[in-house]
């Protein structure tokens, strides 16, 4: 489970409770609190009957008991950090989440950029630092790392690192025994707060206030916030304006999804921390390639990929090649396959420039006509496994070198002017979701 819902939500709200009993189709779980128990009932309790059946139980259904009624369950104690980083922290930073770990290319290096200013742990330049993208682009990582830097550059930092859910868990606690003085004391001390995650903010009105409160002080005494999401603050519904409007003063930074090189570059990163766990496995030529190719979608994915091939391949002693991932990973390779159709994104690019679908594929070469087409012609090759004579026949019968052409001018637009870039990454994710 900690692999699957990340660390800091693993030792959280997981790692404190115990199993007690576990009879009658119904296993008997510990927990700190009602409260707790409830929270991990409703958000994690599908994952844990699977993983105890996975086990041996026969369970299908939880029953939590409250620490206060039991003497086998004590609530969690603060874990003491390995490194220095976070001195008043919920979370401790993951330690394989460093700067030396993350792997930079195009779509992230303004964002490694931005985290590693904001490490240097220097006056704030900008304030909030905020970090939004999807999952497995690097976000948690980077918020990682920045905590690492702070603890060795500089000790002396009052750092605080904590996911959104974990800042709602302590609000509810706060209000239930009375102590919001001491909640607002906690948050409003440090020197720089990271809040992972804030799309979890999302319609609970109090906690919203209570965190543009927090905020507001923390702004005030010249004190740094680093913020990620999966979306830019604008897009994050229920989220009061006033919230969106403060996020939106600092620096906002984009982590576009990977292409194909970033992709290959974490996967030879991975390929050094893999040969010491399983040494003695050989990958063949090709099989990186075929893995940043055919998984596009999340880095976790990817990287769980790869380390799934070397298990295997150290356990039956053979070499990993591109015939043993297709095997292996067909799941996963069927998951990410990628289902567009060359219809939904002619018509996606016609609305988006406002322009009839028949000029999109017919005859007419005017500026407003061919540089959509090419649009249209780049994102095909890009998001769909269908040839460039298939694409050609799609686009009015034309020839499959019209479309190398196509491809190869967004290619060099996309370098050099950012509306193109702008507008491919908007109709990618539009496309996407």
């Amino acid at each position: 489970m900690r692999s699957a819902i990340g660390a800091g939500n693993f030792k959280s709200w997981i790692e404190p409770l115990s199993l007690m009993t576990a009879g009658e189709g119904v296993a008997r779980l510990g927990a700190p609190s009602s409260f707790h128990g409830d929270y991990v009932s409703k958000t994690y309790g599908d994952q844990i009957v699977y993983h105890l059946n996975r086990q041996g139980l026969s369970v299908q259904r939880l029953a939590f008991e409250a620490a206060a009624n039991t003497s086998q369950v004590s609530a969690p104690q603060p874990a003491m950090a390995k490194t220095a980083p976070i001195k008043s922290g919920d979370a401790q930073p993951d330690q394989r989440f460093t700067f030396d770990s993350f792997v930079v290319g195009k779509p992230n290096e303004l964002a490694h950029a931005a985290a590693k200013r904001v490490a240097e742990g220097g006056p704030t330049t900008f304030n909030p630092l905020f970090l939004y993208g999807g999952v497995g682009l690097g976000k948690t990582h980077l918020m990682h790392a920045i905590a690492h830097e702070l603890g060795e550059k500089r000790p002396d930092l009052n750092v605080l690192y904590i996911s959104a859910d974990q800042f709602i868990y302590r609000f509810i606690s706060a209000l239930r025994d009375r102590k919001m003085m001491d909640f607002k004391q906690h948050f409003r001390s440090v020197d720089v707060l990271m809040v992972d995650d804030i799309q979890f903010l999302e319609g609970k009105d109090s906690t919203q206030e209570e965190f543009f409160h927090t905020f507001n002080a923390l702004v005030d005494q010249n004190k740094q916030l680093i913020i990620s999401a999966d979306r830019a603050p604008g897009e994050i519904r229920d989220l009061s304006e006033r919230i969106k409007s403060r996020l939106q003063c600092g620096l906002v930074v984009d982590l576009h999804p990977t292409d194909f090189e970033l992709r290959l570059g974490i996967l030879h990163a991975k390929q050094e921390t893999y040969q010491t766990i399983y040494p003695g496995v050989d990958i063949a030529p090709g099989v990186l390639e075929f893995l940043a190719h055919r998984i596009s979608s999340n880095v976790r994915v990817l990287e769980g990929a790869l380390n799934r091939l070397y298990a295997l391949a150290s356990l039956v002693g053979r070499t990993v090649t591109v015939e043993m991932a297709q095997d292996c990973l067909s799941d996963i390779l069927r998951a990410s396959d990628r289902k567009l159709t060359i219809e939904e994104i002619q018509r996606k690019v016609a609305e988006h420039y406002d322009i009839r679908l028949s000029d999109l594929l017919g005859p007419k070469r005017t500026r407003t006509l061919a540089r959509p087409r090419q649009m249209a012609m780049w994102l095909c090759k890009q998001l769909t496994t269908r040839s460039l004579p298939e694409i050609g026949r799609k686009f009015g019968k034309r020839d499959h070198t019209t479309i190398m052409h196509g491809v190869r001018k967004i290619d060099e637009l996309r370098q050099s002017d950012s509306q193109i870039a702008d507008d491919l990454e908007l109709l990618r994710r539009a496309l996407e979701d």
